[in-house]
């Protein structure tokens, strides 16, 4: 339960980041780490202690599987997330190189 918990903290350090930051890139980690903390929470949703995989053969038969489909919504989510961030990465370039700033207060004033 306590891992839950970690998670969910987790979680919350990056919406803060997100929240209160005013620097492109410091909001752009602040949604890594988000993304992060949900991956933790689906491995530990899919966790089973003393699991094995899913593979069916006559010594498995009474063991305990572990579920994969959350291993593969991780693997699902990861690549997801690089493409999302290296997208919000090329577009705070972009931003950069036409006002000269990363500070979301200076871009609203210059509206051009």
């Amino acid at each position: 339960m306590i891992l839950y918990i970690l998670c969910f903290i987790l979680f919350l350090v990056g919406l803060y980041g997100v929240i209160t930051r005013r620097n492109v890139i410091k909001i752009v980690l602040g949604i890594c780490i988000m993304e992060y903390s949900l991956n933790l929470l689906l491995i530990l949703i899919g966790y089973v202690d003393e699991g094995v995989a899913p593979i069916v053969v006559r010594e498995t038969m009474a063991s305990k599987f572990v579920d994969p489909l959350p291993q593969a919504m991780v693997l699902t989510v990861i690549v997801i997330g690089l493409a999302t961030t290296a997208m919000l990465l090329a577009i705070a370039i972009r931003v950069y190189k036409k006002h000269g700033t990363f500070d979301i207060r200076e871009i609203k004033n210059l509206k051009g």
